[in-house]
């Protein structure tokens, strides 16, 4: 949990917007010591969601369904909503980015929940605050759901001039806003040579993504005509999920431009080089999307409930309840979306929308007083692997509990076989989700 002696550390809001620095980071020690509170205590039962993603939007939207009385406070620094889903397909110019963006202000409005744009300075869970730099606000209930922040430093260590210059130079795109619409103008803009796709080590945000977006810059590179080839370098023995799906796409449609290369752990990554040395080999590339490994979002660190592993290391992902979301330190914070830990839970858009309708339930349930037996998420998760015909591939995945184990078992069911009708079916499961969040 953050004290007020971290507090007093904090020196500029940059690095927060980064999700580089670990302490929160605003103004002058007193600015935020002394900070007057932003809104009047809570008269009844306030529930304060951090991250307007897709489960923080799902949990304010269905928090006021479920009881209309409970005030609800969204609070995010974005001014409006980009989504990371369906922005392969937008980097292939297949679909406008009208198609990705929202107002967050039309679902607050309609719902009845206030929506403040702002960064989160400070989280002092004993006082149940956080803070912004307009104030500090109190709450009964604290959802987090910030989802990712890169962990450059598993490549550069402290060297923060390296980490801005890949940063800067070779965007990751796997948190929205600018990074997106600079790997686009790089894509588009390409000419020739070898462009490198990493994929990151462990959990990460939406495990088919970098194999989809290997599809859709081949894309671009096919109907340009680019002398130029997309390299992906798997640290993991061979795709997953969707593997035959998407090495169907590779050897069919893209035959000659793409080339996914197994096994290949980085060792180094120079950017400036221009060489990445893996387990596989090293790699000369002209361009890269160089996608570093993934963390829990800095919320969770700042309030210090990131899990442990068995020798008291952090493990980079949140220390929560499987079935509730609850913190297992704090029982009024919950963890929801891409910075859960330790269930077999994708980390995607429709897992995050899935787990928001629970914990919302969870937390309606507690206000009222009633018995909530928890449900299990689902997951879908389309991937366009063909642009010229538009055809996707899919995979659904329930969930089972057993409760003797206290284990839960991931059930999916795949189509690998890409088709138009899925293609299709992936808007339409698109437009079904940004109507149930924003409309």
């Amino acid at each position: 949990m953050l004290s007020r002696r971290d507090l007093l550390k904090s020196a500029g809001v940059g690095a927060l917007a980064l999700g580089v620095s670990s302490q929160p980071v605003f103004a002058a020690a007193e600015k935020v010591v002394k900070m007057d509170a932003m809104l009047p205590p809570p008269k009844g039962n306030r529930v304060v969601i951090c991250g307007g993603g897709w489960a923080g939007l799902t949990v304010a939207k269905y928090l006021k369904k479920e009881n209309p009385n409970i005030e609800v406070i969204l609070i995010e620094k974005r001014p409006n909503f980009f989504s990371c889903p369906i922005s392969n397909q937008w980097l292939a110019d297949l679909v406008s980015l009208d198609f990705l963006s929202h107002d967050y202000n039309q679902p607050a409005s309609k719902y009845g929940y206030k929506f403040i744009n702002a960064v989160v300075i400070g989280i002092e869970r004993d006082k149940k605050r956080v803070y912004t730099p307009h104030g500090y606000i109190e709450y009964n209930y604290l959802v987090l759901a910030p989802g990712i922040k890169y962990n450059y430093k598993a490549w550069f260590g402290d060297n923060k001039d390296m980490i801005n210059y890949t940063r800067v130079h070779y965007p990751a795109a796997f948190i929205p806003g600018s990074e997106h619409l600079a790997l686009k103008r790089k894509v588009h803009e390409f000419e020739e040579g070898d462009f490198i796709i990493t994929v990151p080590p462990g959990a990460y945000r939406c495990p088919p993504a970098p194999y989809e977006r290997a599809c859709m810059i081949a894309e671009v590179f096919k109907r340009n005509k680019v002398k130029g080839r997309v390299i992906i370098l798997d640290p993991k023995d061979d795709i997953a999920p969707k593997g035959p799906g998407f090495r169907a796409a590779y050897e069919q449609v893209y035959l000659g431009i793409v080339e996914y290369v197994p096994k290949a752990s980085i060792k180094e990554v120079d950017p400036v080089k221009k060489i990445i040395k893996t387990t596989a080999g090293d790699f000369k590339f002209a361009d890269a999307n160089l996608v570093p490994p993934h963390q829990a979002g800095e919320l969770v660190w700042m309030a210090d409930l990131i899990a442990k592993d068995k020798d008291g290391k952090p493990t980079g992902w949140a220390d929560q309840d499987p079935l509730t979301f609850q913190a297992k330190s704090d029982p009024n914070v919950f963890l929801v979306g891409d910075v859960i830990g330790g269930v077999p839970y994708p980390k995607s858009g429709h897992m995050g929308n899935s787990q928001g309708k629970i914990v919302a339930k969870i937390i309606a349930s507690r206000i009222a007083g009633k018995e909530y037996k928890p449900t299990l998420p689902d997951n879908t998760c389309y991937s366009m692997v063909n642009g010229s015909p538009q055809e996707a591939i899919v995979i659904n995945v329930t969930y089972d509990y057993n409760e003797k184990e206290k284990k839960i078992t991931p059930k999916p069911k795949v189509i690998n076989e890409r088709s138009e009708a899925l293609a299709k079916a992936t808007y339409e499961w698109a437009r079904s989700m940004y109507k149930d969040m924003f409309a």
